[in-house]
């Protein structure tokens, strides 16, 4: 059985804060504090306003290219800039959304330029993805087990749409301590045919079970999963989210 439980009274996030120090003093109260095998999975806007990844857009200077695009889909230039500059190849531009590859490797929209939850940097502030969310997953874990003395598993992710599905999901773009995938490929299902396709995506589903426990408006950014099958945790940090991402040559839709 999982158990799933919201980080309950976490501040606004500042840059520079200590988030670890935060969560680990906050323990959600009906898992008794942090154990070994939990995973604790935060939306990225915590991590990323701890780091400093914030963007006002009184400081930002447009380019012709992000003019014309501006121009061409109803939005703001330097909004636009903004993305561009979190943005590796940009593959498509339509009805307002600009679909981006990002410096990760991530493909999603606006390159995860989001002003949503931005709270006290105010409407004019955009929260930019982690630079290294893996890195910064691995900092959190190493100083939760400082902290607690637990060795836990850290998910960090963000809402992404999907291409043949209306609304969002959240998904891993930051992953220690957990294995990302567990590969079935080769082993048989319950009437003993060969699995050819099944490669279950664990931590994408942590962090879409996390999200059912805590509101898009909650300020709860902070979750913690209980129950993860021992299998799915790792000693180390592990090979992190890099391992989810499909290749530009294997992508079908590229």
């Amino acid at each position: 059985m999982l158990s799933i439980a919201a980080v309950e009274g976490l501040p606004e996030i500042a840059s520079g804060a200590d988030l670890g120090e935060l969560i680990a003093a906050r323990p959600p109260a009906g898992l008794g504090g942090f154990a070994d095998g939990d995973v604790l999975v935060v939306a990225h806007k915590a991590v990323s306003k701890a780091e400093g990844r914030v963007r006002r857009l009184d400081d930002v200077v447009p380019g012709e290219r992000a003019v014309a695009l501006a121009a061409d889909h109803g939005k703001d230039p330097r909004h636009v800039q903004v993305v561009l500059d979190e943005t590796r190849e940009l593959l498509r531009a339509e009805r307002g959304v600009l679909i981006c590859v990002t410096h990760h490797g991530f493909v999603c929209a606006n390159a995860g330029v989001d002003a949503s939850n931005a709270a006290a940097g105010g409407p004019d502030t955009l929260i930019l993805l982690p630079a290294d969310p893996d890195g910064s997953a691995r900092a959190l874990r190493a100083r939760l087990r400082e902290l607690t003395g637990a060795r836990v598993g850290v998910v960090i992710t963000d809402s992404f749409g999907r291409a043949w599905r209306h609304g969002q999901v959240d998904v891993a773009i930051g992953v220690a301590g957990v294995a990302p995938l567990e590969d079935w490929r080769g082993r048989a299902d319950s009437v003993g045919r060969e699995l050819r396709a099944t490669w279950i995506a664990i931590a994408d589903e942590l962090a879409a079970a996390a999200d059912l426990a805590r509101g898009k408006d909650s300020r709860q950014p902070a979750v913690v999963v209980r129950g993860l099958p021992g299998r799915h945790a790792l000693d180390d940090d592990g090979p992190g989210v890099q391992a989810l991402l499909r290749p530009a040559a294997e992508d079908l839709f590229r």
